[in-house]
C-alpha cells in the first residue's frame, strides 16, 4: 500500500471522482455528454469515446489533487493511457489524484429486496494487474431497495467477504452497499445497513482498512459512527440520482463524509463545448462538490 496515497485519502481535503461507468451505463453517460447512440457503432467505438471524455476531464486544468483526492476507474480505463502514460500512473504522478478501480461485474436479479453482486470471476488476477499499475484501492457496488433484514445482511456479508480478499491483495476496498434513493423504506434500510456494517467493521483486524461508499442518509449525521470507526479510512457518498445541488446540500449536512459523485460531477459537460467552456463548467462542478465535501 502506498503510504502517501493512504495519507492523502485519510486526511486530504476534497472528493473522489467516479469515472467508472461500464458497459451498461456508458451509452447513458455519453448521451448526457452530448454524444448520441447514432454517432458511434459497436462497443469499441463507444469505449473509445468514453475514454476521450474521461481523458478530457482528467487532463483539464480544473481537475487536480488540490480538490480531487481520488478517481475511480473502469477496468478498460485502467488498461488505457492518457498522453502516452497508463491512466493510474498519470492520475498520481501528473495530478496527485489517487487511483481506484471498479471491480464488480454487475448485479444479480433482485431477491429479498436487494441486488447482490454477481460473482467476480478472475478477481485475484485483476487485483494483481491493478497493483502492478499503481492502483491504490477498489470499488464494488450492490443495491438495497427495501428494508429486508435478510437482504441487507446478504449484501453486507458479501461486501465484507470480497473486501477481505481485496485487503489481502494489498489494496483498500471501497464497499458500496447503495440504498436506492427511491426506496419507500429508505430510512429503515439505512438503520439496518448501519447496524450490519458496524458488525462487519468490528469483525476486522486492526490493520484491515476499508472505505465505505453510501447513499446520503435521510437523517443528517446518521453515519457518524461509521465515519469515526478506526477501520474506516473514509466514508464517501454517492449522488444516487439526486441533482448535483441536492446532493451537495445533503452532503454538506453530513460532516466527515466526502463526495464520490459520477453523474453529478459530469452534469453540464458536453462534447460540443470548446475547451474553455468545458473547463469552466468542470471547474464550477468541482468547486461545488469540493466545498460540500469539506463543509
Amino acid at each position: 500500500m502506498n503510504q502517501q496515497q493512504l495519507e492523502k485519502v485519510r486526511s486530504g481535503q476534497g472528493f473522489i471522482a467516479a469515472l467508472d461507468q461500464s458497459g451498461g451505463s456508458t451509452p447513458k453517460a455519453l448521451k448526457l455528454y452530448g454524444v448520441e447512440e447514432g454517432e458511434y457503432s459497436g462497443d469499441a467505438e463507444m469505449f473509445d469515446l468514453i475514454h476521450q471524455m474521461r481523458s478530457r476531464i482528467i487532463t483539464s486544468p480544473s481537475f487536480g489533487g488540490d480538490r480531487v483526492l481520488g478517481a475511480i476507474l473502469f477496468e478498460q480505463t485502467m488498461d488505457r493511457q492518457i498522453e502516452g502514460v497508463d491512466t493510474a500512473q498519470f492520475l498520481w504522478e501528473q495530478k496527485q489524484v489517487v487511483p481506484f478501480l471498479k471491480v464488480d461485474k454487475g448485479l444479480e436479479d433482485e431477491a429479498n429486496g436487494v441486488q447482490v453482486m454477481k460473482p467476480i470471476g478472475g478477481l485475484a488476477e485483476l487485483l494483481e494487474r491493478a497493483t502492478a499499475k499503481g492502483v491504490f484501492g477498489t470499488k464494488m457496488r450492490s443495491v438495497i431497495k427495501l428494508a429486508d433484514p435478510a437482504g441487507v445482511k446478504a449484501i453486507v456479508d458479501q461486501q465484507f467477504e470480497v473486501g477481505k480478499e481485496i485487503i489481502a491483495a494489498g489494496l483498500v476496498p471501497i464497499l458500496e452497499p447503495e440504498i436506492d434513493i427511491h426506496s419507500p423504506q429508505k430510512a429503515e434500510a439505512e438503520a439496518l445497513l448501519k447496524a450490519a456494517t458496524l458488525e462487519g467493521l468490528n469483525s476486522l483486524a486492526a490493520d484491515q482498512l476499508v472505505m465505505l461508499k453510501l447513499t446520503l442518509p435521510e437523517t443528517d449525521g446518521f453515519y457518524q459512527e461509521l465515519v469515526d470507526h478506526p477501520n474506516v479510512i473514509s466514508v464517501v457518498a454517492l449522488s444516487g440520482g439526486y441533482t448535483r445541488q441536492d446532493a451537495n446540500d445533503r452532503l454538506a449536512r453530513n460532516p466527515g463524509v466526502i463526495a464520490s459523485f459520477s453523474r453529478a460531477l459530469t452534469e453540464g459537460l458536453s462534447a460540443k463545448q470548446s475547451d474553455d467552456e468545458f473547463n469552466s463548467v468542470l471547474d464550477s462542478s468541482v468547486k461545488g462538490i469540493y466545498e460540500a465535501s469539506i463543509a
